[in-house]
């Protein structure tokens, strides 16, 4: 199985040809949306952090503005910094370049004379940059080439029983074919770790699922909470499930039955076939994010209540395992798994055509978050602001 991408100069294969107007710091964000909004095939969004963190927290933030510069959708990317911020333009640029070779241009609003100048410089490096990503040539790569993200998201109990198991038969079908395919979400484990341990491909990919879910849970505890009696949303709750316990079963069946090949940081370089693990957190848009960063091109979303997530960089394909909610939000959810529910299809039937949405998702179709604008972005916290 094939599809059509964009070949990048650090060995990479893209399906979207973006040029990423990418703000150093939360002072940076309204600048680059203004230019993103003058260039098309230019996109941005809002970073919320940058500014005011500790080392630990500021990483986390690094970590993804490097990643999507990186991320194998990006043609290029133009950062922009106010010029105090934590996340120095000279820091991300440095990360950036560490990650990918791909073409980079930096400013600083404070050394061009402010927003107006900035945007203005900012606006003419993206049209020419535009310019030149408008002159590649999709080609032809093996689906091993893809790295496939899954996430759930507004979940109730046909979310576990139907629609992340038809995602979990897809990711096998991708796993026997040579792709990567990430699990996230790690508070959505706990409950289930035992079940994912025993997948684990070696001894040290067993004991890191644990220790996820362990720092995780402690820092839960540290500010006094108890995860396991309260990480149920109302949305989940009012859906029927009650337990985190109850969640994380149905989660976990969207990584299907192959063996565990990594557990990744939040954000970092997902390199190994197969299926991994990326330590994110619950948060739909902060999950995203970090499987963005760590270089997915497409991600698959479960809801069985209904959600508008998308991304910035990556097409967001959208099934519910709930008929009733595919009728309510016919304009957000991409397939209709709940006709496995009904004995209308089988699982591995709703499979194939979830891998052949993917496929034609992968060679330019636009999936109706993208078709939408909808390019929801956040990026996990270790901490408060300083």
């Amino acid at each position: 199985m094939e599809f059509y991408g964009y070949e990048r100069p650090d060995g990479q294969v893209g399906i979207r040809n973006k040029v990423l107007i990418l703000p150093a710091s939360v002072c940076a964000s309204d600048v680059t949306a203004a230019v993103a909004s003058r260039v098309e095939g230019a996109v941005s969004f809002h970073n919320q952090t940058g500014c005011s963190q500790v080392p630990s927290d500021m990483q986390l933030t690094l970590d993804v503005l490097a990643g999507y510069a990186a991320n194998p959708n990006v043609y290029g990317t133009i950062l922009i910094g106010l010029g105090c911020e934590t996340c120095q333009v000279s820091l991300v640029a440095e990360k950036i370049r560490e990650r990918t070779n791909k073409p980079l241009k930096t400013l600083v609003i404070q050394e061009e004379g402010g927003s107006l100048s900035t945007i203005e410089k900012a606006v003419r490096y993206a049209r020419e940059m535009a310019s030149d990503a408008g002159l590649m040539r999709k080609m032809l790569f093996p689906i091993d080439r893809l790295i496939v993200g899954t996430e759930c998201g507004g979940s109730d109990p046909t979310s576990g029983i139907a629609a992340n198991p038809v995602i979990g038969e897809m990711a096998d079908r991708l796993v026997e074919m040579g792709a990567a395919v990430i699990l996230s979400e790690t508070t959505e484990f706990i409950g289930a770790e035992h079940i994912l341990a025993k997948r684990a491909a070696d001894q040290e990919t067993r004991e890191r699922i644990y220790s996820i879910i362990g720092r995780y849970e402690q820092h839960f505890k540290n500010n006094g909470e108890d995860v396991r009696k309260g990480n149920p949303t109302p949305g989940n709750i009012a859906g029927g499930i009650t337990t985190l316990e109850e969640k994380s079963l149905g989660c976990i069946h969207k990584g299907g039955h192959s063996p565990i090949r990594k557990v990744y940081d939040y954000g970092k370089a997902v390199t190994e076939k197969g299926l991994v693990i990326m330590d994110t957190p619950g948060n739909d848009a902060s999950s995203l994010a970090g499987m963005a960063a760590g270089g997915c091109q497409i991600a698959v979303f479960s809801t069985g209540r209904g959600t508008l997530a998308g991304n910035p960089l990556i097409p967001v394909i959208k099934l519910t395992g709930n008929n009733e909610t595919f009728k309510k939000m016919p304009d957000d959810i991409d397939l209709n798994a709940g006709t496995y529910l009904t004995g209308e299809k089988t699982k591995e039937e709703l499979s194939l055509e979830l891998l052949d949405l993917l496929i034609k998702t992968a060679n330019g179709y636009l999936v109706k978050s993208e078709a939408l604008g909808y390019t929801e972005m956040a990026i996990m916290r270790a901490c408060n602001f300083v």
